[in-house]
């Protein structure tokens, strides 16, 4: 885990070790162990590189590294399987210097060229000079846990892990208004239509699942997606019991390759289910008293402390906990929107990095997480009617089933005539949402008319879905998860932590996807593959418990705080000076809201009006 940045150029002036110096001290923070720079001999290419010691703690993992007096690589993250592949390489002849992912990485480029990218389990940004096709060739995990940016025009082709690098190096900071227009309205944080977009005019992210060739002499990029999953394939004949068994070998195989570390390793836990199924599985394999990591929240209706207990009891864990409040909240909320750089939804991800922060005072570099659960399995209340939908359609005796069942749980997710005409007619549905929310976008009165005349293009996007599969999807691919693993890496580096998600193992996920519905939603309860293969291992109780969802601070009780309360009236006189927000939005008495709420206005004022100071 660490911080990259690179500069590609043919105009002198543009390329030094001072240049990338800069760059790479805007990511100490992703990197405390290291730092390294490297200029190749025709001064075209530059590389820089910060750090974070994980596998192979020696002075031959170090970065820039180099490989057959040909490729130069800068990487960040981790390739889980390396073992494997490195084992596989030495068969073939090639020959090894380090213990480190990174030299695989590079060995395997060359045998397998951009195939390459197919024979890993990882999260990973990394790029490679190769001197002799002079060509750059960089990649992003197939979920995108780790980021990579870059901007080129005429002159240079620059690019980092974080933003900031760039701006470091007098890359535009450009405020990207129609980003800003749907995230106050819609709440989102990316473009489903066009994965490269950020918030900043001119500076794009390399969309997960994909590489680029830049190739210097010309100036020529191309982007390639190198791995898709295939939603109209259902393995249908599957029975229970096989899903069940391969289910839990893919995922025990995640969790100990995930494993693999030089440097201590500990787990979050929430209480819930997904970070109790990763503690679970950990103790079958590896069992010892290992250090988790957790928030809690006395006296508020969502706090987790009792099932936080609970597990870590039943697994002799030694549990630290920390308590975010309005104070911390208020006293870190510019250093979190530093190393965020975009807007985020609610206070959560406030929550997380106080555990991050936790994990690294307590001596903890590497953490496993749940998160991509429930996209993958269908763990949001928001899936029951997608899923009814499709019964409704296709099997109306199990739609009744499900119906009983879920009410007998206390789901109380609407199903009604609109339900069902958006099952008739899915097509329709699709069209009549994305014109009634574009509508809507158009009618927030705090935005300001000239604001929303010149920038209110509509994101708003959700095709029309004939299987829970296909929502699936989009929220793992397209919209949803991504923004979520972009909080996490963000948290994470702040403390120079790495965070590991064994349920982004891609071969778990191409059965997920590959499995009927039924293993996702059945019997009323959402992620029953899940809670059925990890019943026997997790305390009592909590497999098939329905009262978590999510994990949520007391934001609203946070934005009661008067202190807060002016910090949002601040950052509302940031945004009407920038034409964003008419004046009569500070008059407004500010409404504070819980932090999944769909109309979290105010707390979009307080997070942009911070990140355009």
């Amino acid at each position: 885990m660490c911080g990259i940045a690179g500069i590609l150029t043919n105009q002198s002036g543009l390329l030094s070790v001072q240049r990338l110096a800069k760059m790479t001290e805007a990511l100490v923070h992703r990197g405390p162990d290291g730092e390294g720079h490297w200029i190749n001999d025709n001064h075209t290419t530059g590389f820089g590189h910060r750090r974070l010691s994980i596998i192979d703690l020696s002075s031959t993992g170090a970065q820039p590294m180099h490989y057959l007096k040909r490729y130069t690589i800068i990487h960040n993250g981790e390739i889980y399987n390396y073992l494997e592949v490195r084992d596989t390489l030495l068969q073939k002849g090639y020959q090894f210097h380090s213990q480190s992912d990174t030299e695989v990485i590079m060995a395997a480029y060359d045998c397998y060229r951009s195939n390459c990218l197919q024979y890993f389990d990882g999260m990973f940004a990394f790029a490679i000079w190769d001197e002799q096709e002079q060509t750059l060739f960089a990649a992003r995990d197939r979920f995108g846990e780790k980021p990579f940016y870059y901007y080129f025009d005429d002159n240079q082709f620059v690019f980092a892990s974080e933003m900031k690098a760039l701006w470091a190096v007098g890359i535009e900071k450009q405020i990207n208004e129609k980003m800003f227009f749907n995230y106050f309205t819609l709440g989102y944080t990316q473009n489903p239509a066009t994965a490269e977009e950020t918030f900043y005019t001119g500076i794009n992210k390399l969309p997960a699942r994909s590489f680029i060739e830049y190739h210097l002499p010309n100036r020529r990029l191309t982007r390639s997606l190198y791995w898709n999953i295939d939603v109209d394939y259902t393995e249908e004949a599957i029975t229970d019991e096989q899903a069940i068994r391969q289910f839990n070998n893919l995922f025990t195989q995640s969790v100990q390759r995930r494993l693999r570390s030089d440097v201590p390793v500990g787990t979050s836990l929430s209480g819930g289910l997904d970070s109790s199924c990763v503690l679970a599985t950990i103790q079958t394999m590896a069992p010892r008293q290992y250090d988790t990591f957790s928030a809690i929240f006395p006296g508020f209706k969502q706090d987790e402390s009792g099932w936080i207990k609970k597990v870590a009891d039943h697994f002799a864990t030694h549990n630290h906990a920390v308590q975010p409040n309005a104070d911390r909240v208020i006293h870190d909320f510019e250093k979190i929107c530093y190393h965020q750089e975009e807007p985020f939804q609610s206070a959560s991800i406030m929550a997380q990095f106080y555990v991050y922060e936790l994990a690294r005072q307590h001596g903890v570099t590497v953490l496993l997480d749940g998160q991509g659960a429930d996209e993958i399995l269908a763990g949001y209340h928001k899936y029951y009617h997608w899923y009814w939908q499709q019964l409704f359609r296709d099997n109306k005796n199990r739609l009744h089933h499900e119906l009983n069942h879920a009410r007998s749980l206390g789901i109380t997710e609407p199903w009604g005539l609109k339900n069902k005409l958006a099952a008739a007619m899915p097509t329709y549905a699709g069209w009549y949402l994305r014109r009634q929310r574009s509508r809507q976008q158009l009618r927030l009165h705090d935005l300001s008319t000239s604001f929303v005349d010149e920038y209110g293009e509509s994101y708003y996007d959700i095709a029309h879905f004939d299987e829970l599969n296909n929502i699936l999807y989009y929220n793992t691919f397209v919209n949803g998860l991504e923004e979520l693993l972009r909080y996490a890496d963000r948290n994470a580096m702040a403390h120079g932590i790495e965070v590991r998600l064994p349920f982004l193992s891609h071969e778990l996920v191409q059965l997920l996807f590959a499995i009927p519905a039924r293993f996702k939603m059945r019997d009323g309860y959402t992620k029953w593959l899940l809670r059925k293969s990890m019943e026997e291992k997790l305390p009592a109780g909590l497999a098939w418990r329905t009262d978590k969802i999510g994990f949520e601070p007391p934001q609203q009780q946070w934005m009661h705080d008067a202190r807060l309360q002016e910090y949002i009236h601040e950052s509302k006189r940031t945004l009407v000076k920038q034409g964003m927000l008419k004046a009569q939005a500070l008059h407004k008495k500010i409404q504070p809201q819980e932090a999944h709420a769909a109309d979290n206005y105010d707390w979009r004022y307080l997070v942009a009006g911070q990140l355009l100071r």
